[in-house]
């Protein structure tokens, strides 16, 4: 026989609010900010008022922890579905002011119109006309006297029928008592199983990630701080996007803004760098695998719970202590010199945009490298050389592309283990062996996807190695990316469209290279021994035609850095194929002396 792990209830509007209110249900204050419209808040009170469904709200138990003094402690309920909805409802009934998308205090206000029994988002205009209640909350109040409030309505608004009124009223007034289904799922539920009934039971198909389980499990513990550590990671996320909201915080948060937490972040409010604008997924990652030595967020929900592994389990003692851990990880994480030095890592090898990155992956277990070798006392040297060869080896590789937690998870306690170094020689000698340069990766680069890790390694190559732009004197390959260059086709594209050649075939990577547009202009759509002709004799005649270069030993040196192949003078679109066959196996032959001397 099965054994039912959730039970699902009906309870009134009412007593849902007072359980938020007591704390008997958490919410956490910034679990999400509160992205309905004002006028999705009026649609879900019409919905109570008019009697129609407005969906179940999920809620998963905390366990039951051991405490000190052996005495068991009753879990809290969090609620994982359902927090913009209560929210509308603690707004709108209870005047509540809620946090909205751009983190700043609002009050939302509904207004009632008793005669046409219709709700609207109140207005100047609706203040102004008498047939409107202009806030429901005070009509919603235990204080307010019914008898009153309608004999005023009705001689404000001549013609009305005072029971009709009072009966529109009333039946307002009733909504608290409407009932709203709660999904209770029991606390020895594993987050996977909790994640795929949310799946099956939301309408939307939102996909619920574990760093959100994570992130309910910080807010709604307040013994330990947890609710102030749930405003650090989301604010630390905001405050890199938005260097400006740090005097918003300052302003509207006077106690967070008093905290360490702010303290430690404050050095953002005069940082504009975007190449790594964390998530509250990356920062839980990171401090998370540093300090635990465990990748799998649901080890963490674990033990933000209390969970001895060993015996199964909850301990206060477990939970107190991973609180103490994470918070430590997570200001680590902000450290202002470790964060610049981390990225100056990155930048030097060359990776300087973030849409050269496409494992974010790849940057937090980088980013994690970085602060376990510093723990470790690590030398600055063998620190900065080992970040940017896992770094950059993580990306050719694509290294967590697959079942990126348990790839993770090993990872870091190989590295705790072994040693960061010989660790990554492992790794290197087992999947960058010579047959991987020689072959492995030309044949990754048979693709027309420009968002190749495979490319942007290679552009990375040539920004460390600061070579030009193709044709360019002294524009480098760096100057086109930040200040967004082109990408454009060394075989052009209308060239080999005339020819019949798909998109697939033209717009292979091994054709791209970044180019002046200036220059890819007067390219046209010549065949390369057209134009590379005119190139080399305009080395012999001292005219510049395309780029500015004259000298021909500055042109071949031009050639080898962006892996052009001997003969291109030579080549129409029957050449195509093999030239596309020579500069992957030269591009590869660039990226491999690249890594090798990061």
């Amino acid at each position: 026989m099965t054994i039912q792990k959730y039970a699902v209830n009906q309870y009134s509007v009412q007593a849902l609010l007072t359980w938020v209110q007591t704390g008997a249900i958490a919410i956490p204050e910034i679990q999400r900010p509160f992205v309905w419209s004002a006028t999705q808040v009026r649609d879900l009170i019409d919905s109570l008022y008019t009697g129609y469904p407005v969906g179940y709200l999920i809620a998963w138990k905390n366990p039951h922890v051991r405490l000190k003094d052996g005495s068991i402690s009753e879990g809290k309920r969090i609620l994982i579905d359902g927090q913009q909805r209560v929210t509308a409802l603690m707004s709108a009934l209870l005047g509540m002011s809620v946090i909205n998308k751009d983190y700043r205090k609002v009050n939302i206000t509904i207004a009632f119109n008793p005669i046409e029994q219709r709700f609207e988002v109140t207005n100047p205009a609706i203040r102004k006309d008498k047939q409107w209640l202009p806030n429901i909350t005070d009509v919603l109040s235990p204080d307010v006297k019914m008898l009153r409030l309608v004999k005023e309505y009705c001689e404000q608004n001549e013609g009305t029928d005072q029971d009709e009124i009072y009966e529109s009223i009333e039946l307002l007034r009733g909504i608290v008592n409407n009932h709203i289904g709660l999904i209770e799922l029991d606390s020895d539920l594993d987050i996977e199983a909790v994640t795929e009934i949310f799946i099956r039971i939301n309408s939307k198909g939102t996909v619920l990630s574990q760093a959100d389980f994570v992130m309910s499990k910080i807010a709604a513990n307040d013994v330990y701080g947890g609710n102030l550590l749930r405003k650090c990671i989301d604010y630390f996320c905001h405050l890199a996007i938005a260097p400006e909201f740090y005097e918003q915080i300052k302003e509207s948060d006077t106690e967070f803004a008093n905290t360490d937490y702010f303290s430690k972040m404050s050095w953002l409010r005069k940082e504009n760098d975007d190449l790594y604008d964390p998530s509250y997924t990356d920062m839980l990652r990171v401090a998370f695998m540093s300090e635990f030595q465990r990748a799998k967020l649901g080890d963490l929900v674990a033990l933000l719970s209390g969970r001895n592994f060993e015996t199964r389990e909850y301990e206060e003692t477990i939970a107190e202590q991973s609180f103490r851990t994470l918070e430590k990880g997570i200001m680590r994480f902000m450290n202002e010199t470790d964060f610049k030095r981390f990225l100056m890592i990155i930048r030097s090898a060359g990776f300087i945009e973030t849409s050269m990155i496409r494992s974010r992956n790849a940057l937090n277990v980088a980013y994690t490298l970085y602060l376990t070798m510093r723990n470790q006392n690590e030398c600055a040297n063998d620190i900065e050389s080992c970040v940017r060869r896992w770094f950059v080896m993580s990306l050719l590789t694509g290294h967590y592309s697959g079942s990126a937690e348990s790839t993770m998870n090993f990872d870091i306690k190989q590295i705790n283990e072994c040693g960061a170094k010989a660790y990554l020689r492992d790794l290197e000698e087992a999947e960058l062996s010579d047959a991987f340069w020689d072959a492995g990766l030309p044949q990754a680069m048979n693709t027309s996807v420009a968002t190749s890790p495979y490319f942007y390694a290679y552009l990375a190559a040539q920004v460390h190695a600061n070579d030009k732009g193709f044709l360019s004197k002294d524009i480098t390959v760096h100057d086109l990316i930040t200040h967004r260059g082109d990408i454009h086709h060394l075989f052009p594209r209308s060239y080999l469209k005339k020819h019949d050649l798909t998109k697939g075939k033209y717009n292979q990577i091994a054709n791209y290279v970044m180019m002046q547009s200036e220059i890819n202009i007067a390219v046209g759509d010549q065949a390369p021994k057209d134009y590379f002709t005119q190139i080399l004799e305009q080395c012999v005649a001292g005219q510049a035609a395309y780029g500015g270069i004259t000298s021909l030993n500055e042109m071949k040196a031009n050639f080898a850095a962006h892996c052009i192949p001997e003969g291109i003078e030579t080549m129409d679109v029957s050449d195509y194929e093999d030239f596309l066959y020579m500069r992957r196996r030269l591009i590869a032959d660039k990226i491999r002396h690249y890594y090798q001397n990061i």
